[in-house]
């Protein structure tokens, strides 16, 4: 069988609702790099979060990658370093922040290993996200004055719902078209990221890397931000926990969700037999 990349997603996808991966689902993964196959974790998580995962759970060496911040960041597990970023531009991350503030939105990015927000915000939201990703925030007065660079993406959060992101989603596509693109990750997140990055254009990018045809990939996930992974690999897979949207955009649907082994079961479907 020829050599294959295998894209996951982490959260609904390769980790149960516990966040931890299961043993069947380890072994195959360790299964499908031993059989010269790839595997790449690819997740909205800031990359600090995504390597303390990838670590936990063995997938830090030769032949292990990672997709982080929905595209915008790709790490090569072994050598320990980053081969592609792509950041929003400082205007678009501006006037994203000075819209959420307007309508009471939390908002917050990324600089360096940390998670940054504005004092206006909720430090109980930052506490709350960064307790389910172990990383840290830094709170300040003014998010102009503080980065270091432009930054991955920026991250709303209503852990509410969406009631009210969902018109700053709207907001975004009317007055930062071709400049940010938005989706939500969850029921709770709402990514802004370069326009044209996602975890889709990922794919193509670590592809293009690595000189490796695009037709012997397959990808797997379970939200929204997963559709263009899921569109553009040669083979989409969806959870059998997946959203309706995700399911309609995938070649193959698990019998088993991500608490069951699902992705054991993509592994063994499509890159062992």
């Amino acid at each position: 069988m020829e050599s294959k990349i295998l894209f996951l997603d982490l959260d609904g996808t390769l980790l149960n609702d516990q966040k931890r991966i299961s043993p069947e689902n380890q072994q195959a993964v360790h299964l499908a790099l031993s059989r010269g196959h790839r595997v790449v974790i690819a997740s909205g998580r800031p990359l600090k979060s995504a390597i303390i995962q990838a670590e936990a759970i063995g997938l830090d060496g030769p032949g292990c990658y990672l997709i982080a911040y929905n595209g915008a960041v790709i790490y090569d597990c072994a050598k320990k370093q980053e081969i592609f970023r792509r950041t929003l531009d400082l205007d678009s991350l501006y006037a994203l922040f000075d819209e959420a503030n307007r309508r009471k939105i939390y908002i917050q990015t990324y600089d360096g290993d940390d998670v940054i927000l504005e004092s206006r915000n909720s430090s109980e939201i930052a506490r709350r996200y960064c307790s389910l990703i172990d990383m840290s925030f830094r709170v300040v007065d003014n998010i102009r004055e503080e980065l270091s660079g432009p930054p991955p993406k920026a991250l709303l959060i209503d852990f509410e719902g969406r009631m009210f992101t969902e018109p700053m989603r709207k907001w975004i596509v009317s007055n930062l078209a071709g400049r940010v693109d938005t989706f939500f990750s969850s029921a709770y997140y709402l990514e802004a990221v370069a326009a044209g990055q996602n975890k889709g254009r990922a794919v193509l990018d670590l592809c293009q890397l690595l000189h490796f045809p695009v037709r012997n990939t397959v990808a797997a996930g379970d939200e929204a931000n997963d559709i263009p992974m899921i569109r553009t690999a040669g083979i989409g897979a969806a959870m059998k926990n997946a959203s309706p949207d995700v399911k309609a955009a995938s070649n193959y649907v698990t019998r088993r969700d991500n608490n069951h082994d699902g992705v054991a079961e993509i592994i063994y479907h499509f890159l062992l037999e």
